[in-house]
């Protein structure tokens, strides 16, 4: 009889014991940030889980909205206060191996920290039209080069949703409509009127880089931004700089053909020196090149801290 109650004392207080585990949550725990799975490049989450926003995950950050509200992403590494800004997938889908090269300058700084001189800080915004590269991959999510149709089935994907050419919305000699190669192109209602120029705006406005660099596709070779008053010294210096250390060949203004509104074009108006990397096609991103001339860049800031 003794036991029979010893045994009906112990039940109980199991039962008890895991009834007060179960209301206090112990057996519904949230997912932990590491067993969600990381947004891609565009920003949307590739796992049906609720996750921590991209704001406020590590070096990662929203710093705006698509016309078809998709997140454009930045991402940032080392801790110094002067910030070097690389921008790819500005033409999205048809300059889509400027994303895949963005994306190499992202993974090779997750992976090379060290390399970051001290005093400086990098900011990767790997795809600033995530609509037009939609377009053409057909997918949000990470790609390759097997994904993408080639030739003119991308020209679409150079577009954002609402038809405009992000290339001609910035505030540098606007003009409604704009010109890429022979053809008229559509550049907005007036300048920044799209969200994806409006978040590389505030970006810039925030962060104040010292210099950015954005890849475009394709003649093979830097340029120099210019908006009227006349190319910055200090991006002359990293014009040469970069092409001479990647093997381009090195360009003032780009003047194949009359453009406005020009995003790199824009930050000499701001006063921050830019240049524009252009792959030499549209399938390779040149990894080995941009390695070099991104090197040297860093190189030339530390140098100035």
């Amino acid at each position: 009889m003794k036991n029979t109650i010893i045994a009906l004392v112990v039940i109980i207080i199991i039962v008890i014991f895991g009834f007060a585990l179960y209301q206090g949550g112990f057996f519904n725990q949230a997912p932990t940030d590491n067993q969600l799975e990381d947004p891609d490049l565009t920003g949307n989450a590739t796992s049906t889980a609720t996750s921590t926003p991209a704001e406020a995950t590590g070096p990662e950050k929203v710093i705006g909205k698509s016309a078809e509200g998709r997140d454009i992403m930045a991402y940032t590494y080392g801790e110094g206060g002067k910030e070097i800004a690389f921008v790819g997938g500005v033409h999205g889908g048809y300059s889509w191996n400027t994303v895949l090269a963005a994306r190499e300058i992202k993974e090779y700084f997750e992976a090379n920290q060290e390399k970051i001189p001290t005093g400086l800080k990098v900011t990767v915004i790997p795809l600033l039209n995530p609509d037009g590269l939609n377009k053409v991959v057909g997918t949000i999510g990470e790609f390759d080069a097997g994904d993408v149709p080639q030739g003119e089935e991308t020209v679409p994907g150079r577009f954002n949703a609402n038809n405009v050419d992000l290339n001609r919305n910035f505030d540098c000699n606007w003009q409604e409509t704009s010109t890429w190669r022979n053809q008229k192109v559509n550049a907005g209602t007036k300048p920044f009127s799209e969200p994806e120029a409006q978040a590389f705006r505030d970006y810039v406005n925030q962060a104040k880089p010292a210099a950015v660099v954005f890849y475009f596709s394709a003649a093979g070779g830097v340029f120099s931004s210019s908006c009227q008053g006349g190319i910055l010294p200090e991006t002359k210096e990293l014009t040469s700089l970069y092409a001479k250390a990647a093997g381009y060949p090195a360009y003032g203004e780009f003047d194949f053909y009359d453009i406005s509104g020009d995003a790199v074009n824009w930050l000499a108006k701001e006063g921050i020196p830019g240049i524009s990397v252009l792959l030499s096609d549209h399938q390779n991103t040149e990894w080995d090149k941009n390695k070099k001339g991104i090197e040297a860049l860093l190189n030339y800031y530390a140098d100035k801290i």
